[in-house]
């Protein structure tokens, strides 16, 4: 009885998702956070070359892009990092440029996609205002360019404190294996924090952990097993370049995104399915203890 109790409550959340999903233009939206995405990584990675030069980290932006789009299958990542290099090779010495400035609003506009999909994921209707909505996703991206130069800090950089360190104190040798554990640890949280807070963050209406970390979870597993079936199937049987020509590595990068924002959407809708499915829950509750209490009261 539970397991089949279990595969029922299932089959209802997942048809929850998947239904609302279908029926609220999904498809649709994956393509506008797809295109959104695409058109924001040069302003965002534009806007990071100009932070790091600012306090003196030359080359970590080209460090950054490398990083970013390690994830990613390399027939998709290939063609698009080296686009970026050859973007990246402009030198931008003033963090307050007018172009770093433009930089910085256009790559805000990628949070916003983000924002209005997963609205729709959790059937939530945006009342804040529009400058609230603005200056929390410039903050975000802020934040986002912040993290990812740390990161390249813990990935790249920190081997190279660490052997500096080792010279002057050979008896921390032994320590280095937890400290490399340590390191890729927080690198790797990263992601997970990131989904954490535009789940939390960017919706309208208040979700707690508990709200969260389904879809979160469920993400994350579907993005391993989508970029390593995609790359296949690129590896494999795709040949864009004949289709597309010289728009094949854009095109690749821009169907990989539209697969990954399908997911990302899909972890929201999952996550407002099983809340659906809880509140359903606790109002069947209330009603069978109404229903229970009646008689008693009406013998008295």
């Amino acid at each position: 009885m539970g397991v089949r109790k279990t595969f029922l409550e299932t089959y209802s959340v997942l048809k929850d998702a998947i239904g609302h999903f279908a029926r609220d233009d999904g498809f649709a939206m994956a393509s506008h956070v797809a295109l959104s995405g695409l058109l924001a990584i040069f302003p965002l990675l534009i806007f990071i070359a100009s932070l790091a030069a600012f306090f003196g980290m030359t080359g970590a932006a080209d460090t950054v892009s490398d990083l970013v789009f390690d994830a990613w299958p390399e027939t998709v990542a290939a063609p698009v990092v080296r686009e970026i290099h050859n973007v990246l090779t402009v030198r931008r010495g003033d963090l307050l440029t007018f172009g770093a400035i433009a930089a910085f609003w256009f790559a805000s506009n990628g949070v916003e996609a983000l924002r209005t999909a997963l609205n729709r994921a959790y059937r939530q209707q945006e009342r804040r205002s529009f400058v609230v909505l603005r200056l929390q996703s410039l903050g975000l991206v802020l934040l986002g360019a912040a993290i990812l130069l740390a990161y390249t800090f813990l990935v790249v950089l920190a081997p190279l404190a660490l052997a500096g360190l080792l010279a002057y104190a050979p008896k921390i040798e032994g320590f280095l294996l937890s400290i490399n554990v340590a390191r890729y640890s927080v690198a790797g949280s990263l992601l997970i924090i990131g989904l954490f807070v535009t789940h939390w963050l960017l919706p309208a209406g208040k979700r707690s952990f508990s709200d969260l970390w389904p879809g979160v979870l469920a993400t994350l597993v579907m993005w391993i097993i989508a970029g390593a079936a995609f790359g296949t199937y690129l590896a494999s049987f795709a040949n864009y370049v004949s289709t597309y020509g010289g728009l094949a590595g854009i095109m690749t990068a821009l169907i990989f995104l539209y697969i990954c924002a399908l997911v990302f959407i899909l972890g929201g809708e999952l996550n407002a399915a099983i809340s659906r499915q809880r509140k359903l829950k606790v109002r069947l509750k209330e009603r069978a203890a109404v229903s229970e209490t009646a008689p008693a009261k009406a013998i008295t």
